[in-house]
């Protein structure tokens, strides 16, 4: 109960109230009054400070039983912006969303990001820039910028740590660096982790336990358990492609070890077989081209790419016990295949009653998981309870 014995506002934040609305269902007053159990007063003046703030709007009016119609209130989406980036290992997305979510300004730049830390954030904040424009928004409706690095990130400093596909990035302080042109939050993590929040936002609100898998010139997972994401202590939860598998045995890592899944099941792996075997192949979009060709050696290979990764998935079901597990990154885009060799391992190595309800299936974000999960951990950022209460204390 929110409210103390004596009907007092000890105890009661504003964040309390604005936490029922956030879902953008418009409610009166006396709806959240019964909801949270609180005096009408007591919602009012709450009511009151996020109106303020602009957090909050009027919705029309309910439906009268008597009376004037009793008010309608609900998240006002529109109030302030946030920009979500996904840089690749050869590609950035950009976007600039509301509140809800809904994409205002998107673009897509090819980028290398052995550039170094100068050049690809440079393009960061002169991209974030001539969205707001495109966006019709000013500099300061901007309230928080997300961004997702191919590399294990730190996420308590946003700092990239011994990132093995980006030079010059160790330890680079990449918030600080774009808070010079905007002063304000900048929350950074690994790619994985924001494909996971951007699957689980826009198509699996409903799943409180996932893991997202990316395949592609590497091999990661992001973990969301119990509605939260799960970084662990250091953010390196998740880093499925260093995991030793049976038929790794032998093959050399680029991380120093041996039998990492990555060397035998990461796109340049399987396209370095395919090359040994005579094929004109050098890259895992090659793989996936040749895959969707139908060519039979070029199938084999990603099916029993799907199998190694599915030893590892298997254990991982076991541990954590997800509802869904999703794949995907580049080499999902090859279809089926992948996924079938994945099914295979995970539902024969598993425990029954792990995989009795699991379901294994392909990003329906695509391209798209990581910006759009940038974008929501920048708009959990601005919406959580810390935020709202520092910008009530502004308002009184």
């Amino acid at each position: 109960m929110l409210l103390s014995r004596h009907g007092s506002l000890r105890g009661v934040r504003t964040s309390d109230v604005f936490d029922l609305l956030r879902d953008g269902r418009p409610r009166t007053r006396a709806q959240l009054a019964e909801s949270t159990g609180l005096a009408r007063s007591t919602v009012a003046a709450r009511v009151d400070v996020l109106m303020r703030l602009g957090l909050v709007a009027p919705y029309g009016d309910a439906r009268s039983t008597g009376g004037r119609p009793p008010s309608l209130f609900a998240l006002n989406p529109a109030v302030r912006v946030v920009a979500g980036i996904d840089v690749g290992a050869t590609h950035a997305v950009a976007v600039i969303c509301d509140l809800s979510g809904a994409v205002l300004a998107e673009t897509r730049a090819a980028l290398d990001i052995a550039q170094g830390p100068d050049v690809v954030l440079g393009w960061v904040t002169d991209t974030v820039g001539q969205l707001l424009a495109e966006a019709n928004r000013p500099p300061g409706d901007l309230a928080a910028i997300g961004i997702g690095l191919p590399g294990p990130v730190q996420h308590s400093t946003g700092r990239p740590i011994n990132p093995p596909i980006m030079p010059g990035w160790d330890r680079y302080d990449v918030p600080g660096h774009v808070q010079r042109t905007y002063p304000l939050p900048v929350l950074i993590d690994n790619d994985v982790n924001i494909m996971a929040l951007g699957e689980q936002q826009t198509h699996l609100r409903d799943v409180d336990d996932l893991v997202f898998i990316k395949v592609a010139t590497g091999i990661g997972a992001g973990i969301i358990s119990g509605g939260m994401l799960q970084r662990g202590a250091q953010g390196t939860a998740g880093d499925l492609g260093h995991v030793r598998v049976l038929r790794g045995a032998g093959v050399i890592c680029r991380c120093g070890n041996e039998g990492c899944l990555e060397a035998v099941a990461a796109g340049p792996a399987l396209a370095a077989r395919l090359q040994e075997g005579g094929h004109t192949v050098s890259s895992t979009q090659d793989v996936v081209n040749l895959v969707r060709g139908g060519d039979p050696g070029a199938i084999q290979e990603i099916r029993q790419a799907g199998r190694d990764i599915g030893e590892v998935v298997a254990t991982m079901v076991n541990l954590i016990n997800p509802s869904v597990v999703v794949i995907g990154g580049r080499l999902a885009d090859a279809g089926e295949h992948l996924l079938a060799g994945i099914r295979e391992v995970v539902y024969r190595r598993s425990l029954p009653l792990a995989t009795e309800s699991l379901r294994v299936i392909s990003s329906q974000a695509g391209v798209e998981a990581g910006v759009l999960g940038a974008a929501s951990m920048a708009i959990t950022h601005v919406l959580s309870p810390e935020a709202i209460e520092a910008a009530s204390a502004t308002v009184g």
